[in-house]
């Protein structure tokens, strides 16, 4: 049975599966708080790995590439909630307490701890929605995001200095962010907003730094890493081509013979 996923409720998404799933290649538009009920989620993102254990509380940063592998626990169930912290929200409960963040967060790129007793509690209450004993109103709802953010403010106060930075993205260094990203299959437009372009402006520099269109040039970054992976760590392209950015291995075959005009059994 693949993984279910399921909206409880406005910004709540629970997720639950019963065997490993490996999840589509995400881009993360805002902030969210997750927790991880039972079960490990393994996240692969461009500064490297985490596991993400039972009873651990995750806080991601907005605009991020993510790949995730979801692994049921012994019981045989895989269950992670996540609640959406947009902007809009985030500024009105900046707005009504007052806040102001005068320096971007330099910190790491996405945040993972163990849950305190309240945030704990706080996730195994809602329970009840999840089994659809109780239905939540619009205003409870509204009620249940802000007690998110009071619980997540409460146990780590240093975290307003992002979930509270509105200023507007400036532009990352194009050629580091893509040779670290790469492997991430995902529309042109999510590599431009990561780099905090618009799509035209995105294509225009990519050209100017790497002399070709993205497009070409993700796939033979992609072909090369393959080739390499497969000629020198013996590594079968049924195993890689995901990971790789490839949507499936009829294109992986006949991408690599194109390019090295050898099948991947010949390298």
């Amino acid at each position: 049975m693949e993984e279910t996923s399921e909206i409880i409720f406005d910004k709540l998404v629970y997720a639950c599966a019963f065997e490993k799933h490996r999840g589509h290649e995400e881009f993360i538009p805002e902030h969210f708080l997750g927790f991880q009920l039972s079960g490990e989620t393994h996240a692969f993102h461009s500064q490297g790995n985490t596991v993400i254990t039972e009873n651990t509380v995750v806080l991601v940063r907005k605009n991020q590439l993510i790949r995730t592998i979801k692994y049921p626990s012994k019981a045989g169930k895989y269950q992670f909630l996540s609640i959406t912290l947009d902007k809009e929200t985030l500024q009105q409960y900046a707005m009504e307490n007052k806040i102001v963040v005068e320096n971007r967060y330099s910190g790491k790129q996405k945040l993972f701890f163990e849950a305190d007793e309240f945030l704990e509690s706080y996730f195994r209450s809602l329970a009840p929605y999840i089994d659809k004993k109780k239905e939540a109103t619009p205003k409870l709802a509204a009620l249940k995001i802000r007690e998110a953010i009071e619980l997540l403010l409460q146990s780590k106060p240093d975290f307003k200095c992002f979930l509270f930075d509105f200023s507007e993205p400036y532009k990352i260094d194009l050629e580091e962010f893509m040779n670290q990203n790469y492997t991430f299959n995902v529309p042109l437009q999510s590599f431009a907003r990561l780099t905090a372009r618009s799509l035209s402006a995105f294509k225009r520099d990519f050209s100017k730094i790497f002399g070709t269109s993205p497009k070409q040039w993700l796939r033979d970054k992609r072909l090369e890493e393959a080739y390499y992976l497969i000629k020198h760590k013996q590594q079968r392209p049924a195993d890689i081509y995901l990971d790789l950015g490839f949507e499936n291995l009829s294109h992986f075959y006949t991408s690599f013979k194109e390019k090295f005009g050898i099948t991947t059994s010949e390298v």
